[in-house]
């Protein structure tokens, strides 16, 4: 290895270390920001914290990982610029790609390890991140409950004045909010002395056992007048068990990444097999309904034979309602409307889950695809970053940071449409995974040409020099006297 290619590595290692690190932290903060209400007020010892975040930080390196190469490569190459080294290199017969390739198979590198990374790390992390937030709750499932405040657990809200015991899961002064099952009010609320928790880790079934406390309901009665009496049930018990299922603590909302949905926990072999079930299974469904649908409507497979009839023989009308009576004409119909509404109905429910089969398919090779798209991030980013520093020969952690931001945003806003968009089927999964690297690729090539040839970010001379060529040519006709003297 050269001097200048141990030199130029370890100035780059260190800016990415560094930027590596700092960024690391703060996703790691965002991530302790949207589990705050699973971390605080648990009573959580610090060991369970660490298992949190360690299990919860492969998921960051998909979006720290290529920013910190665009950020590192804008500052390395910047600050080369901005102290005229590349000038020396330059003079001395050293070009840009010359001065770029002991970093391009660092790159190299790093890009094969991101791979392995995304494709065996993160989903054995998510694994672990899915399991242990259920753990919590099943090996001390006090801490799914806090003191004095409503916690969200399944099917119920549940509050507790005090908790006691040696695990915490003695209860004092329990309220229970039982969820409706539709939207509307809460109209069933249980209120006990105290009670108990218990649970089992083979079980995802938490089970409360309470005693001595009042069971309240409130009823809608089916006349409208009788509604204004606010009737209401009200009954004592000196011990009831409710079975709580904590798998509803891994359900979010689907119109978010979750962490819930299984391909993330998928390496390639495993989505590759998946796909394989999952589109077999798509096909066996639509085949299926097709038969199915077709026996309902009278459509058969084989053609139909044409049976030569006499011709002496009387025809039948064009009309073959005017065979029946005028009672059979109306069972006809009604039938025939009752046999359209049905296959209608029977249809759209089947659209629907062909749909949401589809999505799933869509997810799951959107994650498949997003672990090589991860890998070819580093190179793009680093083909962005190195000759744009080199252009704007500005070092440090200014006008730096102010590109990177703006270049990572618009490749993660980009990509995050994208697989948002394949995943409802507007576009195919590769397109919506390779759409942000597809878009800035040509950015890529056209600041590694004007930085080899030593242009600037912007030449305003091409677009100066035609507009006033143009005032030129409108002076001189409409003024030639003064363009004379």
């Amino acid at each position: 290895m050269k001097i200048l290619d141990k030199y130029l590595l370890k100035t780059f290692l260190i800016t990415f270390t560094t930027v590596f690190v700092i960024l690391f932290f703060i996703f790691i903060l965002q991530t302790v920001w949207l589990f705050i209400s699973e971390l605080a007020g648990k009573d959580l010892d610090l060991i369970l914290v660490i298992k949190f975040l360690l299990f919860s930080m492969p998921r960051i390196i998909p979006l720290v990982l290529p920013l910190s190469v665009l950020l590192s490569s804008i500052m390395t190459f910047g600050n080369l610029a901005e102290n005229y080294e590349f000038a020396a290199m330059k003079s001395s017969g050293i070009s840009l790609q010359r001065a770029m390739r002991g970093l391009i198979v660092f790159i190299f590198v790093l890009s094969i390890v991101a791979f392995w990374f995304a494709n065996n790390v993160i989903p054995y992390a998510e694994y672990k991140f899915i399991n242990f937030r259920k753990n919590i709750a099943q090996a001390k499932p006090a801490m799914a409950i806090a003191e004095g405040q409503f916690n969200d657990v399944g099917f119920y809200n549940i509050k507790v004045n005090k908790k006691s015991g040696e695990n915490g899961n003695i209860l004092t002064g329990v309220t229970i909010h039982e969820k409706p099952n539709n939207v509307g009010e809460n109209k069933t609320v249980i209120k006990a002395k105290n009670g108990k928790l218990m649970s089992n880790e083979k079980s995802s079934i938490l089970k409360l056992v309470l005693n001595d406390g009042y069971y309240y309901q409130d009823v809608t009665p089916k006349k409208y007048e009788d509604r204004a009496k606010l009737p209401f049930i009200k009954s004592s018990f000196k011990k009831q068990i409710i079975n709580i299922d904590l798998s509803e603590l891994n359900k979010v909302d689907e119109d978010k990444e979750n962490s819930g949905s299984t391909n993330a926990m998928l390496n390639v072999n495993e989505l590759r097999y998946t796909l394989d079930s999952l589109n077999k299974n798509l096909e066996n469904e639509i085949i299926s309904f097709s038969e199915n649908i077709n026996q309902r409507v009278g459509i058969r497979k084989t053609p139909v034979t044409i049976v030569k009839t006499d011709k002496k023989k009387k025809s039948l009308p064009d009309n073959l309602l005017s065979l029946y009576t005028t009672k059979q004409k109306s069972d006809i119909l009604r039938m025939a409307s009752s046999n359209v509404t049905s296959n209608i109905y029977s249809i759209e429910t089947t659209q629907k889950d062909l749909k949401d089969k589809q999505r799933e398919i869509n997810k799951h090779l959107t994650a498949l695809y997003e672990k090589f798209v991860i890998a070819f991030a580093c190179f793009l980013m680093f083909f962005i970053g190195a000759p744009l520093g080199a252009i704007i020969r500005k070092g440090g952690l200014g006008l730096p940071i102010v590109f990177a931001v703006l270049i990572f945003i618009t490749f993660h806003f980009i990509n995050t449409f994208g697989k948002r968009l394949s995943q409802e089927g507007g576009m195919s999964p590769f397109m919506g995974s390779w759409m942000s690297s597809f878009v800035l690729l040509p950015l890529a090539i056209l600041l590694t040409y004007r930085a080899t040839n030593d242009n600037g970010l912007i030449n305003f001379d091409a677009i100066t020099t035609p507009i006033s060529q143009l005032f030129q040519k409108i002076s001189e006709r409409f003024f030639p006297a003064q363009n004379q003297k």
